[in-house]
C-alpha cells in the first residue's frame, strides 16, 4: 500500500516510509568509508591521513547541497500541504537549477584553492601532494554530489523514497566495486579512490535528475522556472541548520586534526579518521530518519494538523532515543573489529584507535535526539532555531570541548569531546522544544 504524506503515521508506517532515506544516507556515507578502507590498506597510513585531513574541506563544499535539499523540501512540502502543486513544482525546479549552477562554480573554486587549503589545514610535506590530488579529483564532481544530496530530500517529498534508495544503492555499489578495482587491483592509490567516489556520485545525482526531467507520476516534476530571490532565501534559511551542521562538523574536524597532530602526530589523525568513518555510518541512520520524516512534518504543519504533529514528535523522540542506546552498545562491542579492519596492519595505531573508539562511542546516546530536534524545526520552516541547535552542538560545544578537555584529560579529552558536546546540545534542544510547544501546537 502506498504511503502518502497526508496519512496518519503509526510506528510501522513511519519505519516503512523513512527506511529508504535511512538506507540512502548510510550508502552515501559509505563513499568516504570505502575510500578510507582501500587507501589505508593498500596505500598506507600517510595516504590515509591525507584524505582524512582534506575531507573537511570537501564536506564543506558539498554541504550546500544539503542546505538547498532540506530547506527546499521543507518549503515545497509546506506548499504541497497547502494544496498548491503548481507553485511547489516551480520552486522545486528553481532549486534544482540553482544547485547545478552552484556545484559548477564551487568545483572551479575548490580546484583552484586546493593546494593553499591543504597547507592551511596543516598538511605535512609527506601529505601535501596526496591531499591536493585527492581533493581536486573529488571536488570536480561537486555538482553531482550536491544533486545527490538535494534529491535525497526531494524524492521523499515526491512520495518516491524507493527511487532515491535505488539510485543511492546503485551509486554505493558502484563506489565499492570501483574502489576494489582501481585501488585494490590496479593500485592507483589516492587517484583511484577519488575517481571511484566521483563516478559513483554522478550515478547518485544524475539518475534522479533524469527521472524528474522525464514525465512521471510523482508529486514533483522539473518545469521551466525563473529565479526568484525570496523563495531561494527562504529555502536557504530553512536549510541553514543542515549547512551549519556540516560546516561546523568540518571546522571541528580541522581543529581535531590540529590537536591530534600536536598530541599524537599522523597516528592521531588516522585514528580519528576511523572514528569519523564509523560515525558517518551510525549518524547517517539518524539523518536518514530525519530526512525521511521532515516532509511529513512539513506537510502536516502546512495543513494545520496539530494532532499529527504531536504524534510524529512523540514517536520520533522514542525512536531516536532507542536507536541511540542500540548504536552505543553496538559501537562498544565492535570497537576492536572495526578498528582492525582499517588499521590492523599497525599494532600501535590499532591500540590507539580501539581505545579512542570506546570513549567516543557514548556520543551516540544523545546525538539522534539532537539531530532530529534540529530537523524538526527545519520542517516547521523555523530555520533560526534549527540553525541555533546545529551551531551550538557542532561548532561551539564541540570546539570548546576539543580545546579545553585535553588540558585536563590529555588525549582522552579529545576522544570524549563529542560526548560532552552532545550532552550540552541535548539540554539546548530540549529547552527549544519545550519553549515552542504552544506556538506550533505539538
Amino acid at each position: 500500500m502506498k504511503i502518502q504524506l497526508s496519512d496518519h503515521f503509526t510506528y510501522g508506517r513511519l519505519f516503512r516510509f523513512t527506511l529508504p532515506s535511512i538506507v540512502m544516507m548510510v550508502f552515501t556515507s559509505i563513499y568516504g568509508v570505502v575510500d578510507g578502507f582501500f587507501v589505508s590498506n593498500f596505500a598506507g597510513k600517510t595516504a590515509f591521513a591525507s584524505i582524512n585531513l582534506i575531507m573537511p574541506f570537501i564536506i564543506i563544499i558539498g554541504s550546500l547541497g544539503f542546505m538547498v535539499g532540506t530547506g527546499g523540501t521543507a518549503l515545497v512540502s509546506r506548499i504541497l500541504g497547502e494544496g498548491d502543486e503548481k507553485k511547489a513544482n516551480k520552486y522545486f525546479s528553481m532549486l534544482i537549477y540553482l544547485t547545478i549552477i552552484m556545484g559548477i562554480v564551487l568545483s572551479v573554486i575548490g580546484v583552484v584553492f586546493m593546494r593553499p587549503v591543504s597547507i592551511l589545514l596543516g598538511a605535512t610535506d609527506a601529505m601535501i601532494e596526496d591531499c591536493v590530488l585527492y581533493g581536486r579529483i573529488v571536488i570536480s564532481f561537486t555538482a553531482a554530489y550536491m544533486l545527490q544530496n538535494v534529491f535525497q530530500s526531494f524524492l521523499v517529498a515526491a512520495e518516491k523514497p524507493n527511487l532515491g534508495l535505488i539510485a543511492t544503492l546503485a551509486a554505493g555499489f558502484t563506489n565499492m566495486i570501483l574502489d576494489a578495482v582501481f585501488v585494490g587491483v590496479f593500485r592507483w592509490g589516492i587517484t583511484g579512490a577519488a575517481l571511484a567516489t566521483g563516478i559513483s556520485q554522478c550515478i547518485g545525482g544524475l539518475l534522479p535528475l533524469i527521472y524528474f526531467i522525464r514525465p512521471n507520476n510523482s508529486k514533483l516534476r522539473l518545469t521551466k522556472a525563473s529565479f526568484e530571490l525570496r523563495p531561494i532565501l527562504q529555502a536557504c534559511a530553512n536549510g541553514s541548520s543542515e549547512l551549519m551542521s556540516n560546516v561546523s562538523a568540518s571546522v571541528v574536524g580541522i581543529v581535531y586534526n590540529f590537536q591530534l597532530l600536536k598530541y599524537l602526530g599522523e597516528n592521531g589523525v588516522s585514528a580519528y579518521g576511523v572514528l569519523m568513518y564509523v560515525q558517518f555510518i551510525f549518524v547517517a541512520i539518524f539523518f536518514g530518519y530525519a530526512i525521511g520524516c521532515a516532509p511529513v512534518i512539513g506537510f502536516h504543519y502546512g495543513a494545520g494538523n496539530h494532532s499529527e504533529l504531536q504524534n510524529l514528535l512523540k514517536k520520533s523522540v522514542k525512536i531516536m532515543m532507542s536507536l541511540g542506546v542500540i548504536l552505543t552498545v553496538l559501537a562498544l562491542l565492535l570497537a576492536h573489529p572495526l578498528a582492525k579492519i582499517f588499521v590492523g596492519y599497525d599494532a600501535e595505531l590499532l591500540a590507539i584507535t580501539e581505545h579512542a573508539f570506546k570513549l567516543f562511542s557514548f556520543c551516540f546516546l544523545l546525538s539522534g535526539f539532537n539531530i532530529f530536534s534540529s530537523s524538526f524545526f527545519t520542517a516547521l520552516n523555523n530555520g533560526g532555531i534549527s540553525a541555533a541547535i546545529s551551531f551550538l552542538r557542532t561548532l561551539i560545544f564541540q570546539t570548546l570541548s576539543v580545546l579545553i578537555l585535553p588540558i585536563f584529560l590529555g588525549v582522552d579529552g579529545l576522544w570524549g569531546a563529542n560526548v560532552a558536546a552532545e550532552i550540552f546540545a541535548f539540554v539546548i534542544s530540549l529547552a527549544f522544544l519545550v519553549a515552542n510547544r504552544k506556538k506550533y501546537h505539538y
